[in-house]
């Protein structure tokens, strides 16, 4: 019975779940912002009390790559790699924008395009769009977005847009083909069921070399002089 426990910590809202053979037996989600910096840790100290398990019962650690949060990647990549060391179990990762598709794909029942989107600041966001059987039609990328954005797919298709870089483009992007879906966070829950399908496929990575999928440089501002 492979045992998986899956980490979401790409956006303010962190998550873990445990699933055996895909199947999830618990999650836990905390919406609470910068939470996996003091709260990883304890979520998935509990999520093994919840399941009546041990760590060393895992048979691998998922992780959601990114793009996101800086911080949050970081931290949740750090806590997997610790713990595929310690355990001696592979490391598997999931595109967080992939991951997100997924959530949404189930109930697309008219086949839209999907486009899921995390906030980058400003009027840009981290997006990819794929249609209703997964083929990727825009690869992921940092995307600045404006009253132009998307018009040649809007003009043929309806696009569904979700994630919390979508609620700021409703007042951009103006066109009848653009539905907006609110509430779709990535989901440690969702996670660990691709995970599995990966885990199966000896999908893994290269514990060493790897690192979340940040996209783009962190950028640290100098402080104003006085």
């Amino acid at each position: 019975m492979a045992v998986l426990l899956s980490l979401e910590t790409s956006t303010t809202v962190c998550s873990a779940a445990l699933h055996e053979n895909g199947k999830i037996q618990a999650s836990i989600e905390l919406h609470i912002a910068q939470s996996a910096s003091s709260k990883l840790a304890v979520i998935i100290n509990d999520l093994f009390d919840l399941c009546d398990m041990e760590a060393n019962q895992l048979e691998g650690v998922a992780i959601s790559s990114g793009p996101g949060s800086f911080t949050g990647l970081r931290i949740g990549v750090a806590t997997a790699k610790g713990l595929c060391y310690a355990l001696g179990v592979p490391l598997i990762s999931v595109n967080t924008l992939e991951l997100m598709v997924h959530q949404v794909r189930e109930f697309n029942f008219d086949n839209t395009l999907l486009c899921p989107m995390l906030d980058a600041r400003r009027t840009e966001v981290y997006c990819m769009l794929m249609d209703a059987s997964l083929t990727v039609l825009e690869s992921t990328e940092a995307k600045i977005i404006d009253g132009q954005s998307f018009g040649s797919w809007l003009d043929q298709r309806v696009i569904s847009f979700f994630g919390n870089g979508s609620a700021k483009c409703k007042d951009i992007i103006h066109h009848p083909n653009a539905r907006f879906i609110e509430g779709i966070i990535p989901s440690a829950a969702k996670l660990g069921e691709l995970a599995f399908q990966k885990f199966e496929l000896k999908q893994f990575e290269d514990l060493y070399a790897f690192e979340p999928f940040y996209l783009k440089d962190f950028m640290i501002r100098k402080p104003k002089s006085i």
